[in-house]
């Protein structure tokens, strides 16, 4: 009894461990991915805008690309993707603003987001709190951001939230319900300033 009990920890414990490895490999390979996706958008708009303030139009750069990168590398790099690609590095030309803890799939969906504030939010928010792709996709889908920016007014809100990002970097799932008490408490009621 004694020794079925270790030989099933001492699997388990192995389990574990590839468990975690597939885990690690997966992450760093998604990061790789989105680095790569955000080098080769910068160098289409540099390539587009061959030194220039402005790109050319009528320029078939995409088109060409796409035809070649399929070739080699198959699906995932037809004309659509590479523009989606383009864009990502457009709405995030600072490399460092990337968060390794999202994947391509995250920030295909916040390149769709217009508003940079409501993007801003998402991206940290999906990062800080672990969110899935489809934990994002139903936030946004229901206009999370919106519906916390319109529960009060929108000022406080912002603020609210810029406070707590520089106090503790993050917002916690405890912080969540403070938040609402002091943006209920001081600026609905216009206690503020």
């Amino acid at each position: 009894m004694k020794l079925d009990r270790q030989k099933n920890t001492f699997i388990s414990d192995i389990k574990q461990i590839l468990h975690q490895a597939r885990e690690i490999a997966y992450k760093a390979i998604n990061n790789s991915m989105v680095q790569a996706y955000w080098l080769i958008g910068k160098r289409i708009v540099e390539e587009e805008q061959n030194g220039k303030e402005r790109a050319e139009y009528g320029k078939a750069i995409i088109k060409k690309l796409s035809k070649a990168l399929s070739s080699e590398f198959g699906k995932g790099f037809d004309e659509r993707e590479l523009r989606r690609i383009r864009q990502f590095y457009l709405i995030f030309p600072k490399r460092d603003t990337l968060r390794p803890e999202l994947g391509w799939s995250h920030y295909r969906l916040l390149i769709r987001v217009t508003n940079e504030a409501a993007r801003i939010y998402y991206l940290n928010e999906a990062a800080d709190q672990h969110w899935s792709y489809r934990t994002l996709d139903r936030n946004y889908s229901t206009q999370y951001y919106e519906r916390l920016l319109s529960s009060c007014s929108k000022t406080p809100v912002e603020k609210c939230f810029v406070l707590i990002d520089l106090k503790t970097k993050k917002l916690t799932p405890q912080n969540v319900g403070q938040m609402d008490v002091f943006e209920r408490n001081i600026y609905c009621k216009g206690n503020v300033e």
